[in-house]
């Protein structure tokens, strides 16, 4: 996670975001239905996700607009303002797994800038999302940092 805002100046269509490995733990899975209030049974028990026909419970897609926001504003940094996510789902991220995110600069455009994010697992694609940001287009545009 970047401390200082990225600016339009610095980044290029092309650049690849660092790879980030995300556990997903059961209480992953949970955590984020409940953050969601998506309380659909498969995403917090094991018995009725399997009953259902999966091997265990399964991240909701709110969950996972979650951490695909969370990776690119990490790396974009605190003063980067998101104003477009869209995602389409693939395989399941079931408990047990690593979702790795991976990141490219796909567009810039005015103040925006399009990221092309793939998340994987060990099944597959689990999700290919586009997330678009308005950033700074120098640091003197930055907001200045509040001392706590």
């Amino acid at each position: 996670m970047t401390t200082r805002t990225r600016t339009l100046d610095e980044i290029s269509v092309g650049d690849e975001l660092p790879e980030l490995q995300i556990p997903v733990t059961r209480t992953v899975i949970v955590a984020g239905a409940l953050a969601t209030r998506d309380y659909e049974d498969v995403h917090h028990d094991p018995q009725r996700a399997v009953e259902r026909g999966t091997p265990d419970t399964y991240m909701s897609i709110n969950n996972t607009n979650g951490l695909v926001g969370r990776y690119v504003t990490d790396w974009s940094g605190p003063a980067a303002v998101l104003v477009r996510l869209a995602t389409r789902l693939g395989v399941p991220n079931f408990s047990g797994g690593t979702l790795v995110l991976t990141g490219r600069v796909k567009a810039k455009q005015d103040d925006t800038v399009t990221v092309a994010v793939t998340g994987t697992n060990s099944i597959g694609v689990h999700t290919s999302s586009e997330v678009t940001l308005r950033l700074p287009t120098s640091a003197a545009q930055q907001q200045p940092e509040v001392a706590e």
